[in-house]
């Protein structure tokens, strides 16, 4: 077939439409031998067009390819004699099939191709959720939906997440962050282990242990966290034959609902740095991603952050340079997300060497120009359920003989190991459920929510899963009906941290009156009001929160009882001003039905009898408020269930 070349623009690197031609950018020095490789349907070689050396601009290759269509094309490069798919595709050819192992030279059997699709996205508005008012739900595509009861290609894909998100809402979530969806090869074939060649085995007659026999043990990699084609959406996680098109109508109806996508990006420690700042870019252009997550080594977090292009994307990293900090605008984007929370959290849950200090801190943790991610479970980890059902990880099942996966858990058994037909040992694991959403919830920084950890998802102990694509891996969906309760526990919680926005404020509590308003923003409380007590070993405390701080915040009194003890525990209440009384909302001790259908005015107006291992969450109201009390601004309505 004729085609005429021509030298390119340089402009963009990957493959751009120019009218009836194509033009191909990549990098390739001028010394280089290039060459663009074409293939036909049955993806064999059709044509091989040389790059002339002088189409070289430094070290990028340009060539404007007349009367070749992007429709159909599949592609690759040649340099040096050796065949390269593009960095910069945005379709890659040969993984549609998920974990396929018909797929002959997996590894180097794919090509690269061209988007041609005409999305509309008139009518799109990016919600931009304030950090005071996020709730972060993270999820796998596949795992989310291959055991939720649905039938034929629809699941694990897109297009399954995409039914899910009236139920996604009704939680409250207002942010999704997905696990990467960008291409990635699942396929891993990883040789048995080896002796280090200076002991290698010297067989010799008569021996009676022979070496282990060299052999490929074949696995997936379901989570992706692998260099990748950061410029294509993974086909097979799509139910039809255009992944960037249903990836698109996802986050199109996610913002028609007011959520926020968030995608998790992983680098390793030799990716070229401009690659990344272009794959950011180009989700943000071409997909109108809300958010990234930045994992990996040697990320340009700081050059991510002062890129103008991005200035209202949110980025999420394990930290960032005071100079970012140093300039605050009126939209928080920059968020700490790492594991700082979970640890102390999961201390004084188990009562292994707990710090309250340090349990504390944690709870009230705010920046005015970022913001902190709190998990206390993640995929990354026992599952929340798991992490009171196990007190040691189970991941025999990965075939690394247990080996893999973090030793450091923080967890406890509840008395049995696994699954336990005890009612104390259910009683208690009921109880610690409810103790860790109620935590999670009623911290400062934005909470995050492990898809599953809603209705006591279990992985079986395995706190590494990433290679279990099957029923230890996916979402049981079934588990949810007998954890309703723990669902609706969730809806309820977010339900009042909506409520009382003091208890998310998004500068850092005081813990004064500085604004000489009667009380400060946050006190603490132990047996004696106004006398904390705080200690590392101090296991029960109060914290009172003053609603009138902060702007158009509610005149209300927020105090939660925390009772970390095997005993019980007695908290004094502080004075409230005249006409406003405590009223008991929830306790945790009441299990199914900690959430009071309707308040209960406190006896005893001066202190709280707090259960043992129990949460115990008071308003100081009129008796005329509603039943969580509080002042819900109309923007905060439309978020709380």
């Amino acid at each position: 077939m004729g085609y005429t070349l021509k030298e390119g623009n340089y402009e963009k690197l990957g493959v751009q439409i120019d009218k009836n031609a194509l033009v191909f950018t990549f990098e390739g020095e001028k010394e280089d031998e290039c060459a663009i490789l074409l293939y036909g349907k049955d993806h064999k070689l059709a044509e091989r067009l040389v790059v002339p050396a002088e189409y070289c601009m430094g070290s990028v290759r340009s060539v404007r390819i007349e009367g070749l269509s992007a429709k159909n094309l599949m592609y690759n490069y040649e340099i040096n004699g050796e065949v390269h798919t593009d960095v910069y595709a945005r379709r890659i050819i040969g993984r549609e099939k998920w974990h396929d192992l018909n797929r002959e030279n997996y590894h180097y059997h794919i090509y690269g191709g061209c988007l041609t699709e005409d999305f509309d996205w008139s009518g799109d508005s990016r919600p931009q959720v304030p950090k005071g008012e996020m709730l972060i739900y993270k999820l796998h595509v596949r795992s989310f939906s291959m055991d939720a009861g649905l039938q034929g290609k629809i699941r694990g894909t897109f297009a399954a997440v995409k039914r899910k998100i009236p139920y996604l809402k009704s939680l409250g979530v207002t942010t999704v962050e997905f696990m990467p969806i960008y291409e990635f090869e699942e396929l891993v074939f990883a040789r048995a282990p080896q002796l280090p060649p200076n002991i290698q085995w010297k067989e010799k007659k008569g021996d009676m242990i022979l070496p282990p026999k060299e052999q490929e043990v074949e696995r997936v990699n379901c989570w992706g966290y692998v260099p990748g084609n950061y410029f294509a959406v993974k086909a097979s996680y799509s139910s039809t034959d255009n992944p960037s098109f249903e990836w698109k109508e996802l986050i199109l109806e996610l913002h028609k609902n007011g959520m926020e996508c968030i995608m998790e990006m992983y680098f390793e420690e030799n990716m070229n740095q401009n690659i990344i700042l272009d794959a950011l870019r180009f989700w943000v252009r071409e997909y109108h991603i809300d958010g990234f997550h930045l994992m990996g080594a040697s990320i340009p977090v700081t050059a991510a952050a002062q890129d103008i292009f991005l200035s209202r994307t949110k980025l999420f990293s394990c930290g960032f340079e005071s100079m970012l900090l140093e300039r605050k605008g009126a939209f928080t984007r920059l968020f700490v997300y790492k594991d700082e929370y979970q640890y102390p959290v999961r201390r004084a849950l188990n009562h292994i060497s707990a710090d309250m200090n340090q349990f504390l801190c944690q709870q009230r943790k705010q920046h005015e120009a970022q913001g902190f991610v709190n998990y206390i479970a993640s995929n990354n980890g026992f599952t929340l359920y798991d992490l009171f059902a196990y007190q040691d990880k189970h991941n025999e099942a990965n075939g690394e003989n247990n080996r893999d996966g973090s030793d450091w858990n923080f967890s406890s058994n509840c008395g049995c190991e696994g699954r336990s037909g005890r009612k104390a040992v259910n009683e208690l694991r009921r109880r610690q459920l409810l103790n860790a959403l109620v935590i999670l919830m009623m911290g400062q920084g934005v909470p995050l929510l492990m898809a599953g950890d809603e209705f006591g998802n279990s992985q079986g102990g395995n706190n590494n899963a990433y290679c279990q694509d099957n029923r230890t891996g996916w979402l049981n969906w079934k588990k949810g009906e007998k954890f309703s309760w723990l669902t609706q526990a969730v809806r309820k919680l977010a339900e009042f941290r909506c409520a009382h926005p003091i208890i998310c404020r998004e500068t850092p509590m005081q813990m004064r009156d500085d604004e000489h308003r009667g009380f400060p923003d946050l006190s603490y409380h132990s047996s004696h009001p106004w006398v904390s007590a705080v200690s590392a070993a101090k296991e029960a405390v109060g914290l009172m929160y003053y609603g009138c701080y902060g702007d158009d915040l509610p005149e209300d009194f927020v105090y939660i009882a925390y009772n970390f003890h095997n005993g019980m525990e007695m908290l004094a209440l502080p004075k409230l001003p005249e006409k406003k009384c405590w009223y008991l909302v929830i306790d945790t001790a009441r299990g199914k039905d900690a959430f009071l259908e309707a308040p209960e005015r406190v006896q005893n107006q001066y202190q709280i009898q707090v259960d043992p291992q129990s949460i115990a969450i008071l308003t100081g109201r009129s008796a005329k408020k509603g039943a969580w009390g509080g002042k819900t601004s109309e923007k905060r309505k439309g978020r709380a269930v």
